[in-house]
């Protein structure tokens, strides 16, 4: 039987939010273990944002993010800003360039960002192919796995949420929250593609749109698809809605149009095929409204709504208020930014607050 190793903490995940706490922990000398389940790290990063990985966004607010408790947030993003996460990617001398709305991408690729969190995690040690069997608390918290068994004072939960199985998400979060009697915010896929029946024939058209519930609203690109709508206002919206729920599209905002024949249409460059469909339809054309039949699930979701109930977490560590030294970081916690940058400054302030306090 293999000897128990001790560290000062133990983190469940190496994506985003693991690798930065284990960062964080590493510089203030604490000896860290960053166990993970899948073969490599940072699998979610090196795909997102087409490949160049939109690590923030400069104009984050609290007002960015859904939660049960929509202050949670507010002061880990505070402390930790996105002027505080371009000055790192600054000093490992990491090319960016800012696009729409405060969107921040990697000039070259994601594998920047994904070198410079294991440049800062560097002391930490980082475990791959660590499938978990038991956590369990006694003096501190021993977690027996594949790979032995660890010991520490502080346990880290980064296991991210439920979205793109195929890279490895997993519930596993959310059942060891459980275990420790914390309770789970109903979780649903968010910044996912809606189902609409309907649109086949006009699968492949884009178009500037208003996508509302409500007073919520986003205006960006949408995208018809062979199966309904996409594109980031579709995305946007998608995170607000729930089954029954009346979206409402203008599918040409800030325009007054006065016949709504093919050339007035046209002549505010709706594509023809959108110009075909609405002629004659004045006020369809602003305010289309449908119900989708579903989404296109966790396989096509950028990120999990819902999650590890804020009321049971300090919002200046993320540390269980019943459970001392045990956190919770990142996506696995109900804590849900929008499309653009957002939920990666949520895993970096979420974080570095825990790799602070451990």
């Amino acid at each position: 039987m293999k000897a128990v190793r001790n560290f000062d903490a133990i983190i469940l995940g190496a994506g985003a939010a693991g690798l930065f706490c284990a960062g964080a922990a590493a510089r203030r000398g604490r000896r860290v273990a960053v166990l993970e389940y899948g073969p490599e790290v940072g699998r979610k990063i090196l795909i997102s944002g087409g490949g160049r990985c939109n690590f923030t966004n400069v104009d984050t607010r609290a007002e960015n993010f859904l939660s049960a408790n929509p202050h949670f947030a507010k002061s880990a993003l505070a402390r930790f800003t996105p002027a505080d996460f371009v000055e790192l990617v600054r000093k490992h001398k990491i090319p960016f360039h800012e696009k729409t709305l405060g969107q921040l991408f990697c000039d070259r690729s994601a594998k920047d960002i994904l070198r410079m969190l294991l440049a800062e995690a560097d002391g930490a040690e980082i475990v791959t192919g660590c499938e978990i069997s038991e956590v369990r608390r006694g003096d501190g918290f021993v977690v027996e796995s594949s790979r032995g068994a660890f010991s520490a004072p502080s346990l880290v939960v980064a296991t991210g949420g439920l979205s793109i199985p195929k890279i490895g998400a997993t519930s596993f979060g959310y059942e060891l929250a459980k275990q420790f009697g914390l309770r789970i915010e109903p979780t649903r896929p968010g910044l996912v593609p809606l189902l609409v029946e309907d649109c086949t024939a006009l699968a492949g058209v884009a178009t500037e749109t208003v996508a509302s519930i409500g007073k919520r609203a986003f205006r960006e690109k949408m995208l018809f698809t062979h199966r309904g709508v996409s594109g980031p206002a579709m995305l946007q919206i998608s995170s607000y809605w729930t089954r029954g729920m009346e979206i409402e599209a203008d599918l040409l905002p800030g325009v007054e149009l006065v016949e709504g024949t093919k050339a007035e249409l046209a002549r505010y460059a709706l594509p023809k095929r959108l110009a075909d469909r609405w002629v004659g339809q004045l006020e369809e054309v602003h305010r289309w409204r449908f119900v989708p039949t579903g989404t296109e699930g966790y396989a096509k979701a950028e990120v999990t709504c819902g999650g590890v109930d804020t009321a049971g977490l300090s919002s200046k560590t993320m540390e269980s208020r019943a459970v001392p030294g045990l956190f919770f970081v990142g996506e696995v916690v109900d804590v849900t930014g929008w499309l653009g940058g957002f939920n990666f400054q949520w895993a970096w302030a979420s974080a570095w607050a825990a790799g602070e306090a451990i």
